[in-house]
């Protein structure tokens, strides 16, 4: 009995510091915009990655070590580029009871070159299931929050996915990949057979983003291939808590080691899933 009130207790104080991380660590990258140094190149041309990267993981994982220096940490730069490195990372943390998985600038090529669309997602999975989601925008200011099983809100106001029943009413996201060998020809045939069938369509450059727009209604669909944990925990329990969908393309439900997502409102899931398919 007593464990089970420890948790509860617990859960309210995850939640703060995810949010508290998030917050610090988007002032932070803000705060740096257009001060920074010459990107390295990473993995490919596609996937810049700056100082301002580092600093904000750095940001994150003391602060959580802080509050709870037993629990687990996966962050994007703590990772080796590549898919296998990802799924390696995630394999050596499957055992973790608690697992912080931060992606602290997610959509760096567009912090570079100072468009304003990319986020910090910091989500806490317990046991392999992810029970605290928080993506935010610091160019908007809009914080994004999921706790398990309580909803997911915006501006402090519950959020719920958009009512759009068919794919032609729907605006939908996708991501175009950095793997330019294999995901990106994949992913550009997904694009011509969708783009006639959708109202229309968006490639805005950040996946935690793209999901907490889903969450929030702003858009009824998304997919992406080549993803990482770090892009989709957040969003995923995002998605769920709004009354959203999250699978993988082929349509098994989400873990945190899908990296083909699919994502949306519910009414157009096995529409956009069969299209997809179809491409």
């Amino acid at each position: 009995m007593m464990e089970e009130k420890e948790t509860i207790i617990g859960s309210k104080s995850f939640t703060a510091v995810a949010v508290n991380c998030a917050s610090k660590a988007g002032e932070w990258i803000k705060s740096r915009m257009g001060r920074f140094a010459e990107p390295d190149l990473k993995y490919s041309m596609h996937d810049l990655v700056t100082e301002v990267d580092k600093g904000s993981e750095r940001l994150i994982r003391n602060l959580i070590g802080t509050h709870f220096p037993t629990h687990s940490f996966l962050g994007e730069e703590g990772v080796e580029p590549g898919p296998e490195a990802s799924a390696q990372a995630l394999e050596r943390m499957s055992d973790a009871e608690y697992l912080w998985i931060v992606d602290p600038i997610d959509g760096t090529t567009n912090y570079v070159h100072g468009f304003p669309f990319f986020s910090v997602s910091i989500a806490l999975a317990y046991r392999g299931q992810v029970i605290v989601g928080v993506v935010y925008d610091p160019s908007r200011d809009e914080l994004f929050v999921a706790e398990r099983g309580k909803g997911a809100y915006v501006h402090g106001k519950r959020m719920s996915v958009s009512k759009e029943p068919a794919l032609r009413q729907s605006l939908v996201a996708t991501g175009l990949p950095a793997d330019h060998e294999a995901s990106l020809p994949r992913n550009l045939k997904q694009i011509q057979a969708l783009a006639p069938q959708v109202r229309n369509l968006r490639v805005a450059g950040s996946a935690a983003l793209h999901m907490a727009y889903v969450a929030a209604g702003r858009l009824s669909g998304f997919w992406e291939i080549g993803l990482n944990s770090w892009d989709l925990a957040a969003g995923a329990l995002l998605i769920e808590e709004a009354g959203g969908v999250v699978s993988d393309q082929s349509g098994e439900p989400y873990h945190l080691g899908v990296r083909d997502v699919l994502a949306s409102n519910g009414l157009i899931h096995d529409e956009l899933r069969a299209a997809l398919e179809k491409a």
